[in-house]
């Protein structure tokens, strides 16, 4: 039983190593993440953060290690259970949706954890993905086909079907991916409402874009190689000298009312 007064964390991996076919993927990877406290997967592609969050989910199991999540030890636990209690919003299920299905289903059909939707939705599961959808700003779109929307209002359909289970964790993999800058700017801005509120789960946000990270994020995990470079705190880990050694290039970081920016001074070092 869990001391009230002292929750389990919502994530806690300590000394995660794992391998694929004699190929290091994560090295010695310690990373806990406290209830409600926000953070910001950083990487370059390749770094290691995609089989990170598998490991978190329990869809990849660690050569090394100890996995804790939402209280639940990997080993003792039933994963697929644990699993309805993360959320994990990425482009890979964006592809797999069907383009006709309207938006109010897409995210009727994260009720049952299917793609499609084959049966007919109660009164109070209709409200509930009313209000999902409300959450994330995209109440106006719930009757329009899913292939007709914006790349931004396709994410925050797909974040809507993420939370209609009320996840305690949720992941959000390179959600701004395809954006312009003004798209963005505005699904930054509504994560940030749902980051602020104190029911919601826990925020995990990747990328490798830093002018991403916003105030709302606590933390900074920063991977190379699949090796953790730094953590903390965002003003700790967003500088030159720590995304030099991310991107392998020279760089400058600038910081303008809690919003970061990466100008790059010179091509990557060899």
């Amino acid at each position: 039983m869990n001391d009230l007064t002292h929750p389990s964390p919502a994530v806690s991996l300590v000394g995660v190593d794992f391998v694929r076919n004699t190929r290091p993927i994560l090295s010695g990877v310690n990373w806990r993440i406290e209830q409600r406290e926000h953070w910001a997967l950083l990487g370059a592609n390749g770094s290691g953060k995609t089989t990170l969050l598998k490991i978190v989910t329990g869809y990849e199991w660690p050569t090394r290690g100890e996995v804790n999540v939402l209280g639940q030890r990997f080993g003792s636990c039933d994963i697929r259970e644990l699993r309805k209690s993360i959320g994990w919003v990425s482009t890979a299920l964006e592809q797999r949706v069907p383009s006709h299905l309207t938006a109010s289903s897409v995210v009727a059909s994260g009720i049952d954890a299917s793609i499609g939707v084959y049966r007919d939705f109660t009164v109070e599961e209709e409200t509930r993905v009313h209000s999902a959808l409300t959450s994330v700003s995209a109440s106006s779109v719930a009757e329009r086909a899913f292939g007709l929307l914006s790349q931004g209002e396709q994410q925050r359909v797909l974040i809507a079907r993420a939370l209609i289970l009320q996840p305690r964790l949720l992941i959000l993999d390179e959600p701004c991916a395809g954006l312009d800058p003004t798209a963005r700017h505005r699904f930054l801005d509504d994560i940030g409402v749902l980051a602020a509120d104190s029911d919601g789960p826990t925020l995990i946000f990747v990328t490798h874009h830093i002018e991403e990270i916003r105030p709302w994020i606590a933390r900074v995990l920063a991977l190379r190689d699949g090796s953790v470079t730094a953590e903390g705190r965002p003003d700790d880990v967003l500088t030159g000298t720590v995304l030099r050694r991310i991107f392998n290039t020279q760089c400058e970081v600038h910081e303008t009312n809690g919003e970061y920016h990466l100008t790059t001074i010179r091509p990557p070092i060899d």
